[in-house]
């Protein structure tokens, strides 16, 4: 059991009647609570202990506690308990119904999900209801399309026109101009006339045209089986018989597969992909028709070999490629393309399978199949994927179940009321100023900067930055310090309770990282708790290295505002020494066997020692210093010391290692490129591909 789970459990125990004596139960039959919390949903099979007879609400309470990975399956148990079955199960989109609930007057919404584009099944509609191009006129907004965009509507509202408007999300301003053209266009509009909007979720979406519209959810399918079907649906025998190349029908399986992949990677959160990219239909369709003309000329032009390297480039790095922006996202798109693409698709010796273990096997039809055969192939494929298919460790669904679970029950937090009725507790007010007394009372003086200075009057590499690491801290120091006693005195009714002070509040009732504070803070994704625990470890190594003025002999790398700088600062040092080139200069690492700082006796001549660094994505043998298959149910572990140490560019070796991303938190790096610090190099006997798609990545928190 994690630890914040045994804090949870203690709580339970108090809080409610009904499991008075559950902490005792688990320390006395500890066995049974393992094996019960070993299965692989927990919450569908009985509980140890005689806890038979809870109610759906207490068996959330228990299996957060244990497992908060089952949370939201027990969420899902809880309100189709309470509500019904209709509540958890979206309904199956039918455009004919959606076409009957519009009308000249009221206009389509849809409102995107990632990798859901309804483009073409509108023109599919068209099509079938006799409205097809030139009777149907779209354009995707963007700047300068606007007046495009009203003259459309004009002419589809007088002549009896369908009009699609796309991304409309992309042109936030001119949409305030498209509901006053529909204010005109709503006296005599044509019977004909239909207006279909799409849009990624935003606050910029006219009122007025949400509220006289017929609004539209679009998801992708759920599950690589049920996408990979609706994308081979959409295949037609027409389609397949347009190329002569024999090898085209197994290769565009191959692209449906992979555009599966892409699209269901997206579910396992940042060990799927950095950025969340929207991989749609139009990928598909234009890599489609790129493989089927260069597999047409394959023929034509009498080659022998069939032109990989081209088709790699071209569907992974342009069209696939296109979309990512972030580069450890672009490796792992890149391994696909290596690993689905080539010719042992057609090894006759040794069948390709996606993936194969003892339960299922995920492989390609005979070469010479049809397309309903492949279609039927594609309906033996079990129902449920596991991330194994994907390149990904088992333990990676528990980590998207885990995000889920903690965002579910931080919104739950949000939505709670802000009064408390009369029952005894204390009131909202006496638990914030309860707790703004207590960090308050944790809060050091200031470090004196102008005695610093003076004692460091030409600075080393290091002393600069724990100068400037300092400054940032003094700042955060002041900041807490004076809105907690300003939020004190508003409390007592001295001052009037402004709008940040309010923000502040509750930000401490609820127990996270108050918005004032983050600015002034690392990135990071701890509770208010455990943030305090690692601000006054801050502030212990900042007293320690200021008062010895020498770098510390392990630094806490998490506990460094900018951690960049220090590194840097440490290759600088070294490049001062032996008169190399700064820009000729990079990082070595290696992952040493110590894991507590008391087995070093002092810091190294050149280099330095890291600690508190976690590895996603895989576990560390420290017997043989390489990466090894991750632990069951082990989402992160710690990294043993790891020593940096500067070298010259040339001279660096990396052969069986693996350029690890060493990211801030969990959340790794977003699309702005925020939240990498370095990349550190670990010893590894699989080939780096196995690695890279299981998302293996090294995070200071």
């Amino acid at each position: 059991m994690l630890e914040q789970g045994w804090k949870d459990l203690l709580h339970l125990t108090a809080a409610a009647a009904t499991f008075k004596d559950l902490s005792n139960d688990v320390i006395r039959h500890d066995s049974k609570w393992w094996d019960w919390y070993s299965l692989e949903a927990p919450e569908s099979n009985e509980f140890p202990q005689g806890y038979h007879d809870l109610d759906p609400f207490e068996c959330v309470c228990l299996v957060k506690c244990f497992r908060p990975d089952r949370v939201q399956h027990c969420v899902t148990q809880f309100v189709m308990a309470k509500i019904g079955e209709g509540y958890v199960q979206p309904p199956v989109l039918n455009f004919n119904h959606v076409l009957k609930m519009s009308g000249p007057r009221t206009p389509v919404v849809f409102i995107l999900s990632p990798g859901a584009d309804p483009a073409y099944s509108i023109f599919e509609l068209a099509e079938v209801e006799g409205m097809a191009p030139p009777k149907l006129k779209y354009v995707s907004l963007g700047q300068g399309q606007g007046p495009i965009a009203a003259s459309l509507l004009e002419t589809g509202a007088a002549r009896g026109l369908w009009v699609l408007l796309q991304n409309c999300h992309l042109l936030p301003k001119w949409l305030k101009t498209l509901e006053k053209i529909l204010e005109k266009l709503d006296e005599k509009p044509h019977k004909d006339f239909r207006l279909w909007l799409t849009t990624d979720p935003t606050d910029a979406f006219p009122l007025g045209i949400l509220q006289q519209s017929f609004k539209v959810v679009t998801e992708p399918p759920n599950g690589l089986k049920l996408n990979l079907r609706s994308t081979w649906s959409k295949i037609t025998d027409d389609a397949m018989a347009t190329c002569p190349n024999e090898a085209f029908q197994p290769v565009i399986y191959v692209l449906a597969f992979l555009h599966a992949v892409v699209q269901e990677r997206r579910k396992f959160g940042k060990l799927g992909w950095n950025v969340p990219y929207d991989f749609n239909e139009s990928d598909f369709r234009i890599c489609f028709a790129l493989l089927e003309n260069y597999l047409t000329k394959q023929i034509e032009n009498g080659d022998e070999d069939k032109p990989w390297n081209t088709l790699r480039y071209l569907v992974g790095e342009v069209h696939y490629g296109g979309r990512v922006t972030d580069f450890y996202d672009r490796r792992i798109l890149n391994t696909y393309m290596q690993e689905y693409f080539g010719d042992f698709l057609f090894d006759s010796m040794q069948k390709f399978y996606f993936y194969k273990d003892a339960k299922v096997e995920y492989g390609t039809p005979n070469m010479n199949s049809t397309r309903d055969e492949y279609a039927s192939f594609i309906e033996s494929l079990p129902l449920l994927t596991g991330p194994e298919v994907f390149g990904l460790h088992s333990n990676a669904e528990i980590d998207y179940l885990n995000n889920s679970s903690t965002s579910l029950l931080a919104n739950l937090i949000e939505l709670q009321p802000r009064t408390v009725a009369g029952g005894g507790g204390a009131t909202r007010e006496e638990t914030v100023g309860l707790v703004a007394a207590d960090i308050i009372s944790k809060i050091p003086k200031p470090f004196d900067m102008p005695r610093l200075r003076k004692i460091m009057p030409l600075p080393s590499p290091t002393q600069v930055v724990l100068l400037q690491e300092l400054d940032h801290w003094n700042k955060l120091l002041t900041t807490m310090s004076g809105a907690l006693k300003t939020l004190l005195r508003a409390l007592k009714g001295e001052v009037g309770m402004s709008a940040m002070l309010e923000d502040l509040g509750t930000a401490l009732f609820n127990g996270v990282l108050p918005s004032s504070w983050i600015k002034l803070t690392p990135q990071t994704e701890k509770t208010l708790g455990v943030w305090m625990d690692n601000y006054l470890r801050r502030q212990d190594q900042y007293s320690a290295w200021a008062d010895a003025g020498i770098d510390p002999k392990v630094m806490w790398l998490s506990g460094l505002h900018i951690p960049a700088t220090y590194l840097a600062a440490v290759v600088q040092t070294t490049c001062r020494a032996k008169k190399w080139a700064l820009d000729k200069s990079t990082l070595m690492t290696k992952v040493t066997t110590m894991t507590s700082t008391d087995d070093i006796a002092s810091s190294p001549e050149f280099g330095c020692y890291l600690i508190g660094l976690f590895l996603h994505g895989a576990s560390w043998d420290i017997t043989t210093s390489k990466l090894t298959k991750q632990l069951p149910k082990t989402l992160l572990e710690p990294l043993p010391i790891l020593q940096v140490v500067p070298v010259e560019r040339h001279r660096l070796k990396l052969q069986g290692m693996l350029p690890t991303p060493v990211y801030v938190t969990a959340q790794r790096r977003n699309a702005m490129g925020v939240g990498l610090v370095f990349e550190a190099n670990l010893d590894s006997q699989n080939h780096n591909s196995h690695w890279v798609l299981q998302g293996v990545a090294l995070t200071l928190e």
